[in-house]
């Protein structure tokens, strides 16, 4: 991802596609911002006026509940008009190509497009056509790329870390298929985190991963071994071609995180999981309930920090946003 799609002449974000090519100053200045909105659902007023007369078009073109339903929350909060577009309520059923769908939009006087679609490259293809005025957000694209995902998981660990220089993360599972992965392995890595591993079977393990800056792990209790945090993901097996696993039960017998594997990582290691979860396939629910998921928190980060790269890239920022009157 060229820099120059995302960031324009004057070094402000224009789209968010991906982590890649994004400096460490300007990830960190969006996840201070996303810790400014934190405290939102607990204010008497859960807005600010910063987009009041913006129009945000969820354009989702892959089923979601989590990231569209942040998405649309996020907006609203900063006082956008909010559209929510299916695949299947598109004319891109009858043929119609994303560009023209997207075109058609514009016309619109829409502001901003949070694009998610089951093929890789989508969003950068949609930012490549818009006009300077139009921006687009990446929602999830194929195998590619979830940076908001990964920034939330990022804001997620720092609340309790604090510094990502001392840690080892270990990401757990479908590699080969989660564009989770990718975006988090390179926002660990810009963010300074000590070492990033990957743990899954051979068969899950995209080829030429390590060039990432990632060690590769297919024993799960080696890959474990000493972690601050674990990240598992989920098994994508509307993706897969073939049989990629023995079975869903020897899949949870080798890498399923269990109270028992999870001895291996650290006593205080924070356990995450991007969801939907598959209990008792990828994790067991003791893990996933228990006292070091932090689960939940991710979902509650979403908001704030897709509030903070919506604002970022629309309508400048406030350090210190004040509620509508």
């Amino acid at each position: 991802m060229p820099q120059d799609v995302q960031i324009d002449t004057d070094g402000r974000l224009k789209h968010f596609i991906s982590i890649q090519a994004l400096p460490r100053k300007l990830i960190e200045e969006i996840l201070a911002l996303a810790e400014s909105y934190i405290d939102f659902p607990t204010r008497n007023i859960k807005k600010v006026p910063l987009l009041r007369g913006k129009t945000v078009v969820n354009l989702f073109f892959e089923p979601s509940t989590r990231t569209r339903t942040t998405f649309e929350i996020a907006a609203k909060r900063l006082s956008a008009d909010v559209i929510n577009l299916q695949s299947d309520s598109m004319s891109t059923v009858k043929g119609e190509t994303i560009l023209d769908t997207v075109k058609t939009l514009q016309a619109m006087h829409t502001d901003t497009f949070i694009v998610r679609h089951k093929n890789s490259g989508a969003a950068d293809l949609i930012a490549r056509h818009v006009p300077p005025h139009v921006h687009i957000i990446n929602g999830g694209d194929g195998r590619y790329s979830h940076p908001t995902q990964a920034l939330l998981d990022m804001l997620t660990i720092r609340q309790h870390r604090h510094s990502f220089e001392n840690l080892t993360v270990a990401i757990v599972g479908d590699i080969l298929h989660s564009r989770v992965a990718r975006s988090e392995i390179t926002a660990l890595n810009v963010l300074g985190a000590r070492e990033v591993r990957v743990v899954a079977p051979k068969t899950l393990i995209p080829t030429g991963v390590e060039k990432l800056g990632v060690k590769i792990y297919t024993d799960m209790a080696k890959g474990l071994k000493d972690v601050d945090v674990v990240v598992m993901l989920r098994l994508q097996m509307e993706r897969m071609e073939g049989q990629l696993i023995p079975s869903p039960r020897e899949y949870y017998q080798c890498y399923g995180l269990t109270e028992e594997k999870l001895k291996n990582a650290k006593p205080d290691a924070m356990v995450m999981h991007p969801g939907p979860i598959n209990r008792g396939l990828e994790i067991a629910s003791s893990v996933a309930d228990g006292q070091r998921s932090v689960i939940l928190s991710q979902v509650s980060n979403g908001i704030a920090v897709r509030m903070a790269v919506i604002a970022k890239i629309m309508g400048g920022y406030s350090k210190q946003p004040k509620p509508a009157s």
